[in-house]
């Protein structure tokens, strides 16, 4: 954060605690925003300057730690509280007059949609912070999408009258769609197909950490996997020693894509921890293995072998992931668990067999699916799932007012900064137990 100059007769410091202060205090100290400060006075130039340039960018910061859903309402609370005016960096001889006008935010905030690049690299440095502060930060990540509605209401296009920028509609933002479905404790499926209007954030968060490395907004109907390609590529050229340095990717079903796998491991050395969806034709359940008369494999990863005297199937043993021959090993059953196999002479399967990567490209990856560690490190995916909770609850993106791409670029691009800077805030002054928190006070 960059020194505010200001003219005080005492500082509230010396006659009461920061209290709730504090939080905004942490996120003036550790957000890495001097260039992007330095450049919007460089803009101002010799212009007036009633309502400084830090003290407006640092109060929008407080709009965004004090989850104020407008404008209006920070200036409101920003006129009533003399200590918030204060540490934004208003003068205090000014009283409540130091509180910027509606037009003054309006034209800020036009000023930082110039500057989205500036912000993404701010958030960048944010990240490398992180990885600075934390050996093992990005180690394991986790990737969803996230749907953000618009403050416009949805309409069809009519084909006849062209919807045209007017400052009141949203021009930008489409029709999105996920389906849902699962079955319940009784065995009946259940689907719920799920339509807003409005934008899409794509994340990739530290699932161990629980705050984000990377992200993307883009309309609603954008392809979540396409999207995804681009966020690794994105990293690979921007940030290749965070990408280096990941050992695995999580996702959902919504991202099993061969070529994505195929990036991953074969491209970056990254173990896709994906789940699957069954694509299989024709009510297809089981495959047999190349080369293997009595070994056959379903969609889920689960190899089976047959006994060649009853025909009995069993689940084979997982023996690990040989990375030189880029192949998963499986154990004989009835060796590994000591069972009576009739057929264990004649048997081709011998100790075990190999299953390369390459048999199936999907069903089979680093991690094998039908593995203790997949389950494991899935389970972990949900971490993406409450960065995203954290975004609609406390950082605005439930209640807003934003129409515009441009907007909710910026919005979401704040939103996850000021998230980074209060993590970094809290792991530099040694209250790393809390470094989630947006609420929680020092």
């Amino acid at each position: 954060m960059a020194i505010i100059p200001q003219r005080q007769l005492f500082g509230w410091q010396e006659i009461e605690d920061l209290g709730e202060l504090e939080r905004l205090r942490l996120v003036l100290d550790h957000l890495p925003d001097e260039d992007l400060v330095a450049a919007l006075e460089q803009d101002r130039g010799r212009g007036r300057d009633d309502y400084p340039v830090r003290a407006v960018w640092n109060s929008v910061l407080a709009g965004i730690v004090y989850q104020h859903p407008s404008i209006e309402s920070l200036r409101r609370e920003l006129l009533r509280n003399a200590q918030l005016r204060q540490l934004c960096g208003f003068d205090v001889f000014l009283g409540a007059g130091a509180t910027p006008p509606a037009w003054v935010y309006t034209r800020f905030l036009r000023k930082l949609l110039g500057r989205l690049d500036q912000l993404e690299a701010m958030f960048r440095r944010a990240v490398a912070g992180l990885q600075q502060e934390l050996p093992d930060f990005g180690e394991l990540l986790a990737v969803d999408g996230k749907a953000v509605r618009s403050h416009a209401r949805g309409r069809k296009l009519d084909g006849k009258r062209p919807r045209r920028p007017d400052g009141r509609r949203d021009t930008d933002a489409d029709w999105g769609v996920k389906t849902y479905h699962g079955r319940r404790e009784d065995g009946t499926p259940w689907r719920r197909l799920v339509r807003w209007f409005g934008y899409c954030l794509h994340l990739v968060v530290d699932a161990r950490y629980e705050l984000p490395v990377e992200y993307m907004v883009t309309r609603a109907s954008a392809s979540e996997v396409k999207v995804t390609h681009q966020l690794v590529d994105r990293m690979a050229a921007q940030r290749p020693e965070l990408l280096g340095r990941c050992e695995c990717l999580l996702g959902d079903k919504a991202y099993d894509d061969g070529k994505l796998l195929d990036k991953l491991w074969t491209g970056h050395g990254i173990k896709p921890v994906i789940d699957i969806r069954d694509c299989w034709q024709d009510g297809e359940t089981t495959r047999l293995v190349k080369g293997r008369s009595n070994v056959a494999y379903d969609y889920k990863g689960e190899v089976y072998c047959y006994c060649p005297q009853s025909g009995e199937r069993r689940e084979m043993a997982f023996g690990g992931f040989e990375r030189q021959r880029q192949a998963l090993k499986y154990r004989c059953p009835a060796r590994h668990y000591g069972l009576v196999c009739r057929g264990r002479e004649e048997c081709r399967v011998g100790s075990g067999i190999r299953i390369p990567l390459a048999e199936d490209g999907r069903v089979f990856v680093p991690v094998a699916r039908s593995s203790y560690s997949w389950k494991r490190l899935y389970a972990r995916r949900t971490a993406v799932e409450r960065v995203n909770s954290r975004l609609d609850r406390c950082f605005g993106l439930e209640e807003h007012f934003v129409r515009g791409l441009g907007k909710m670029k910026l919005k979401c691009t704040l939103a996850l900064t000021v998230m980074l800077a209060m993590a970094l805030g809290r792991i530099r002054e040694k209250r790393g137990k809390h470094l989630r928190s947006l609420v929680k006070a020092a």
